[in-house]
């Protein structure tokens, strides 16, 4: 007999948004239907719109060794507040970074005894270690990530040429996708360069010097390396329409390719992070409001494939100081991806569902996980969207309350998240989880 049954909520399938109960056991789902029995918990969701748990592929929680940036704990706390069951911990900003079954041992052991939601772990394609990466897919990475331009962090360097082509190889072979970000290193780097020799520091120097043409190239190389090698290719944070455009261009000449971007670029523009600061520097940077409509017009069309947070806090002294350039880049938002995408009412729930977590479970190989079905883990968020929330510092569970959301009003309250049958989060409060690593299902 089922463990829990929850009641009366409209229930996003892949075939649709239907009204039914979810019956739950063994944290599996076992039933939906209508007037379902079960003798144990229920829980009544009139009125609530329940999606799946969302799969965040794209986050730096930073641990081990620069947990005081974020750290699983606060950040996993962050991610099921915002509807999420399952995060991609990128290679970096860890120390040691993810580049050897060493490092992937400490980082797991330090998630599992931190994490409150799954995780799963990509590994790292740098110069000189291509050679590791069989022992890391071994070990159970999602994929492998790859910088095209200058990380920020001298023990993850940029991949050259020859480097992302033997890696792109190697993780062909090893039935594993690469994720690039797509940043040409000579042009922003030179740009950067040339500004900061002429006192050009500001927050619109930084922004002139991260072209989209510095984005486009890098996904257009990427692409043609990845054709070559047989690999599957992922183009992370992809920012405006023109990178969308390159990568689908890619595509229709054979790439397995797919598309992410993030929910800051569809919210913000580059005036937001002129006018809010070091909160709202990533990179790619935000683009003009033109290229966040293009995006956002992308996304309804159904060109991307995913959205992600791209989550990369760091500590306040990190994120102050005169000369942009040397601020720390990154956007901490894990706990707003569903926030922004509820607001359009031209995307619908379902469409919603296949960029949060049907897509990622598809291309990474997480069977069972990513929809609501029969047979899946019960991963499950619990959404009012009739209720309104408004973004304080007391309502954010990352580590430091940094972040370009504060602030800002969202339609749509998490009400509730539910992994693999138990409640991890509820109108506020948190409850202890167990957070496994998931592996690909090639290497289960």
């Amino acid at each position: 007999m089922p463990d829990l049954l929850i009641r009366n909520g409209s229930v996003v399938t892949a075939s649709g948004m239907v009204n039914a109960d979810i019956a739950i056991e063994d944290g599996a789902i076992s039933a939906i239907g209508t007037e379902l029995y079960a003798p144990g918990e229920e829980i009544d969701a009139t009125g609530l719109t329940i999606l799946p748990g969302l799969i965040d592929i794209h986050v730096h929680f930073n641990e081990p060794g620069r947990t005081e940036w974020e750290g699983a704990a606060t950040g996993s706390r962050a991610l099921a507040a915002g509807g999420g069951v399952l995060y991609f911990d990128m290679p970096l900003n860890s120390s040691p970074c993810t580049i050897s079954a060493v490092d992937f041992d400490a980082k797991r052991a330090a998630l599992e005894a931190a994490s409150t939601t799954d995780f799963a772990m990509w590994g790292g394609l740098v110069p000189g270690r291509v050679r590791q990466m069989a022992e890391l897919a071994e070990r159970g990475v999602i994929g492998f990530k790859a910088f095209l331009c200058n990380s920020g962090l001298a023990e993850f360097p940029a991949a050259d040429d020859d480097t992302l082509y033997q890696g792109m190889r190697e993780a062909a072979r090893l039935g594993l996708p690469v994720a690039v970000h797509a940043e040409n290193d000579a042009i922003t780097g030179g740009l950067a360069r040339h500004a900061q020799a002429e006192g050009r520091t500001g927050a619109r120097d930084y922004l002139a010097s991260r072209p989209i043409a510095a984005e486009v190239e890098a996904i257009e190389r990427a692409g043609r390396i990845a054709r070559e090698t047989g690999a599957k290719l992922h183009i992370v944070h992809v920012s405006c329409g023109s990178s969308v455009a390159a990568a689908l261009e890619s595509r229709a000449q054979g790439t397995d390719i797919s598309i992410e971007t993030c929910a800051h670029y569809l919210h913000f523009t580059e005036d937001d992070m002129v006018r809010i600061g070091a909160a709202a520097k990533c990179a790619p940077p935000l683009r003009s409001a033109a290229e966040r409509e293009s995006l956002w017009d992308r996304l309804t069309r159904g060109d991307i494939d995913a959205v992600a947070s791209d989550h990369s806090p760091a500590p306040p002294e990190m994120k102050t100081g005169g000369d942009f350039f040397a601020i720390w880049g990154g956007i901490a938002g894990v706990q707003f991806t569903l926030a922004v995408l509820l607001q359009r009412a031209d995307l619908p729930v379902e469409r919603i569902a296949l960029l949060t977590s049907a897509f990622a479970a598809r291309r990474f190989q997480l069977p069972n996980r990513g929809e609501i079905a029969v047979g899946h883990d019960a991963d499950l968020a619990l959404i009012n969207l009739n209720e309104s929330i408004s973004v304080d510092a007391a309502s954010l569970f990352q580590r430091h309350k940094i972040t370009p959301y504060l602030g800002q009003s969202f339609r749509g309250c998490v009400r509730r998240t539910i992994l693999r049958g138990r409640t991890i989060f509820h109108d506020g409060q948190h409850f202890p989880g167990a957070g496994r690593l998931i592996r690909p299902a090639q290497r289960t």
